[in-house]
């Protein structure tokens, strides 16, 4: 064995020996990163076409962030929100305005944001619509993802996110994902929200037919539910267009934000709504400790100015095309069906001819890195910050592993 495989097999080992399975990473052990690229232990470089399930919009380390970070950490990085910090109400204001709302709240985590939203759907029904105590329900749809919370994971249609892990919040009404008229049927007097996806990630990026959240604005606006836009993976940048559900138009009532918003380096997320939706929530009803802290805030303002000039949704409009092109000419090459929006796509193997995770094992091999999902299903989503020579390469790569190479 060589020193170059001793080092990952080691690291390797260890990460199998100390903690819990609940991943099944591919075997990279990496040590460092710069914009669209990764290097492991052992000094080899991948192209990183999963960005953190988005998280990494901006790429690894972005110059920008990276230095809003150090400044940060020079000065405060937590005061609980007990008091208030000089970086809370510029990341709010900045935020709110992004979002075209009155108020944000900050949280940490993609599911704490889904959790908090809700929480003030059903008290903003019980207060507001006047919906009897205990009766709130939220509707959701089949293949969702939203996090693995208990009471999250009560409404996932997934076995292995959902099973074993009851018993399980009630509340929650699942229809088909892209039907209006299922959603249609499923409102009642008790309904508080409904909560969606633009695009859904985990299921292997599901763009639903065009129209779908048009229908489902009207129906919420006639029959007085909330509409939740999950943009945690879909949002800030994604899709070309600083939220997905822009794409079609529409304006929901509480956006759900998380991954990019905390730039690849600390974990932040938020929701953000008006203020006769947010408005509901009375101190001590609701709050996090780490919250908004001032390290938080400072990276997430400044990811808040990148997303204001529109550079990375016009880099992921234009790139996108480039990716979705390249991706549909390997149809009945060993794919299947492309689907996407921006530098988001999901691509179907033929089963006959590999698996999703064996066609992300070979593309690691070549120095790609990807992630599968449901099968023979891998995700694309490289950083924004991903280059057209880049671009070109990983799909060049692509194709070599479906021609067997």
């Amino acid at each position: 064995m060589t020193t170059v495989e001793f080092r990952t097999a080691g690291a390797l080992e260890d990460a199998e020996k100390w903690t819990a399975h609940n991943y099944h990473p591919l075997p990279v052990v990496v040590a460092s990163g710069e914009g669209a690229w990764v290097t492991d232990v052992d000094g080899r470089r991948y192209l990183d076409c999963l960005a953190g399930y988005s998280a990494l919009n901006f790429g690894h380390r972005h110059p920008g962030l990276i230095a809003a970070a150090h400044a940060q950490l020079d000065r405060i990085t937590l005061t609980s929100r007990a008091f208030v910090h000089d970086r809370f109400a510029e990341f709010c204001q900045g935020l709110a305005e992004l979002c075209g709302k009155d108020l944000v709240l900050p949280m940490n985590t993609g599911a704490e944001a889904v959790e908090t939203a809700i929480k003030v759907a059903r008290k903003w029904g019980y207060r507001v619509k006047g919906v009897p105590d205990g009766q709130a329900e939220i509707i959701v749809a089949a293949g969702n993802f939203h996090g693995r919370t208990t009471t999250i994971v009560s409404f996932s249609t997934d076995p292995d996110a959902h099973a074993d892990f009851g018993p399980y919040t009630p509340g929650f009404v699942v229809v088909p994902y892209g039907d209006p008229a299922a959603l249609a049927a499923a409102i009642t007097p008790n309904t508080v929200a409904v909560l969606l996806e633009p695009i859904q990630g985990e299921a292997g990026v599901l763009v639903p037919p065009a129209g779908y959240f048009g229908e489902v604005r009207e129906l919420c606006t006639l029959q007085n539910v909330l509409l939740i836009a999950d943009e945690i993976q879909s949002g800030l940048g994604r899709t070309g267009r600083t939220f997905a559900i822009e794409h079609e138009n529409v304006t929901p009532d509480m956006y759900v934000l998380g991954k990019a918003l905390g730039g690849g380096i600390v974990p932040v997320s938020a929701v953000a709504a008006d203020r006769d939706v947010l408005g509901v929530l009375k101190p001590g009803e609701h709050g996090s400790t780490f919250g908004g802290n001032p390290l938080a805030c400072a990276v997430g303002a400044e990811v808040v100015a990148l997303l204001r000039t529109g550079e990375f949704q016009e880099r992921s409009a234009a790139l996108g095309e480039r990716l979705i092109s390249g991706l549909e000419a390997l149809i009945g090459e060993g794919v299947v069906a492309v689907r996407g929006r921006g530098l988001w796509a999901g691509v179907d193997i033929d089963p006959a001819l590999m698996t999703g995770r064996q066609a992300c094992e070979r593309l690691a091999a070549r120095g790609i890195l990807a992630k599968d999902t449901h099968g023979s299903t891998i995700r694309l989503a490289p950083p924004l910050v991903i280059t057209e020579a880049d671009l070109d390469h990983a799909l060049t790569e692509f194709a070599a592993v479906l021609a067997g190479n």
